[in-house]
């Protein structure tokens, strides 16, 4: 047991890049906080609370299949620097980290990000749906602690700003989870299934999966299904118990320029 937590010390190495990322988001934080209830002098710092948030999230998302891909013995990710958190190291840092943060900020979309190459081919089905589930499952676990955290501590707190930030925060990581989850080829819910498929059935998909995201993106440009999808995620993030609002006014103060 303690060599073997020894030796994930040794490779688990987070970056100077992803330990700035999260300075940026607790500088974020304190300026949030400190702002109260005064929304004209606390929306750079839920802009910064809730970008850099994101963008931690994401970083934590793919190295989470990084993780466990390593753990199962694709010992590659390391010569990659995938256990670095270095959002650098993506495959395709423009599209995995800048389109994201790009629709975060135009439209308050939560859209999938970061891309990791794993030579998964020739591990058990199983082990590869593991995979696969467990950056949604980054997401999903950071829902929950988020949203107790809000729950507990602040509903009807005087740091409302704070507050609204940190909800709309959560309300993102449960639109990535869901997102995620979905059996769109390209994203993690379809590589779950993938293996499960035959082989036949896997070529015809795999067709598709270039353009999967874009499919995705693009419905979600469709009024109806904008409208349907946002109201879904609300549905869900009230479950928590906290006002919908708090995400509604979060979003808003996010986007600092309007």
């Amino acid at each position: 047991m303690y060599s073997d937590s020894r030796t994930r010390s040794a490779v688990v190495r987070p970056s100077p890049v992803f330990l700035g990322i999260v300075a940026v988001a607790v500088v974020g934080g304190v300026l949030a906080w400190r702002a109260g209830s005064d929304v004209s002098s606390g929306r750079i710092g839920v802009f910064l609370l809730v970008v850099a948030g994101w963008v931690v999230t994401l970083c934590l998302h793919e190295f989470a299949h990084a993780f466990v891909a390593w753990r199962a013995g694709d010992h590659d990710v390391v010569l990659r620097g995938y256990l670095t958190l270095d959002p650098r190291r993506y495959t395709q840092p423009l599209l995995s980290i800048g389109l994201p943060v790009l629709f975060l900020a135009l439209g308050g979309i939560g859209l999938p990000g970061g891309a990791v190459s794993l030579n998964t081919w020739s591990m058990p089905p199983r082990t590869r749906t593991r995979i696969a589930l467990a950056g949604p499952a980054v997401n999903a676990v950071a829902a929950v602690v988020l949203l107790g955290i809000i729950r507990v501590l602040g509903v009807d707190s005087e740091h409302r700003v704070f507050w609204y930030g940190l909800s709309f925060l959560a309300f993102l990581q449960v639109m990535a989870t869901i997102l995620n989850l979905l059996p769109v080829p390209g994203l993690d819910g379809y590589a779950a299934l993938e293996p499960h498929l035959t082989a036949s059935t896997r070529a015809s998909l795999d067709k598709v999966k270039p353009y999967g995201l874009l499919l995705l993106i693009a419905l979600l440009f469709v009024p109806q299904i904008n409208t349907a999808f946002f109201d879904a995620i609300y549905a869900v993030f009230g479950l928590s118990g906290i006002p919908d609002v708090y995400a509604a006014f979060g979003s808003y103060l996010m986007q600092f320029w309007r």
